[in-house]
């Protein structure tokens, strides 16, 4: 009686093993089966996710409420990128860093996308400028020779995400129908995005927006507005006198009642220029990074672009 139940112990035990090593395996491949993702600024996590969902695991490389033109990648996070499925950058020059990150891979699986490819590129000139020192200016915020905030037009946000979704069939075909309806609902969206600003700006009395930063020109293009950027403003700095002087002159030309400044920006900067010139200070959001704050809100690319349309309206509205 005892060797019979010995016996059946170690059958127990035995069969214990095998359903816990199966177990463990199932959850291994279903870990395995999770896309990585790794996507440089917010709006292309944004849209990653969407469209990804629970099949893919995506991770932002430059850090909430960091510069995207003068961040930089550590060593270790080229390493976690090499590991990955999926590398997704804007291009058009918004990541100066890219190339280093590009060059340093030895991963051959890896599929890079470039979600600016077969999107009509505005090049950084007068025309959308509208101030003669501009292009000086703009290559400080290491800018080349196109405007890279591509996605701040709700219609060129289709085509970056079309190509995100075409990278997530190429590495998972299998899940092929899946991302494309996941596309097919974001691209409705967008579609919806863009009537909206069209049909709200359109009414406007005014279209001249004076920025701190010459990212809305792609906005500006696709809307009929007309982007006027100051010209040698740090986010960070306030303005010289004579920066101030040229400031004060544009206002009074232009009958400017409202500036544009970034989230990113030091608050100072606005209080002074409204302080010295009349015109109140509003916040135009570019998107590029969002603060730790706006995400642990839950906002997203439509929730800011919709933040941003109620600021213009302000704006454009008197």
């Amino acid at each position: 009686m005892k060797k019979i139940i010995i016996f059946a112990s170690i059958i127990s035990i035995l069969t214990l093993n095998l359903f816990g090593c199966s177990s463990q395996e199932e959850s291994s491949d279903e870990k395995n089966d999770t896309i990585s993702v790794y996507t440089s600024i917010y709006p292309l996590y944004d849209f990653a996710q969407k469209i990804g969902q629970d099949k893919v695991e995506v991770n932002l490389i430059v850090p909430p409420g960091a510069e995207p033109h003068d961040w930089e990648p550590s060593a270790k996070l080229i390493g976690k990128i090499e590991n990955s499925d999926i590398l997704i950058y804007n291009g058009a020059g918004m990541e100066f860093w890219i190339e280093k990150i590009i060059g340093s891979i030895n991963n051959s699986n890896l599929t890079i996308v470039n979600s600016s490819e077969n999107v009509e590129l505005l090049k950084l000139n007068k025309d959308n400028l509208d101030h003669e020192d501009t292009l000086e200016d703009e290559d400080e915020h290491n800018h080349g020779e196109y405007d890279p905030h591509i996605w701040l037009d709700p219609l060129n946000a289709i085509i970056q995400s079309e190509n995100i979704k075409n990278a997530l069939i190429k590495v998972d075909s299998q899940n092929k129908d899946f991302y494309e309806t996941n596309f097919n609902e974001l691209k409705n969206k967008l579609l919806a995005l863009d009537e909206k600003y069209r049909s709200t700006l359109s009414k406007l009395p005014k279209k001249e927006i004076v920025v701190s930063h010459a990212a809305f020109g792609y906005m500006a293009n696709r809307y009929g507005l007309k982007q006027i950027y100051i010209s040698g403003l740090s986010p960070q700095a306030e303005p010289t006198p004579s920066q101030m002087a040229e400031i004060a002159n544009i206002i009074k030309e232009h009958d400017i009642k409202y500036i544009f400044f970034e989230t990113l920006s030091n608050p100072k900067l606005a209080e002074v220029i409204a302080e010295e010139t009349g015109a109140k200070p509003l916040v135009l959001n570019p998107l590029g990074s969002l603060t730790q704050e706006e995400l642990d809100n839950n906002k997203d690319y439509f929730s800011i672009m919709e933040e941003n349309l109620d600021s213009l309206q302000q704006a454009l509205g008197e």
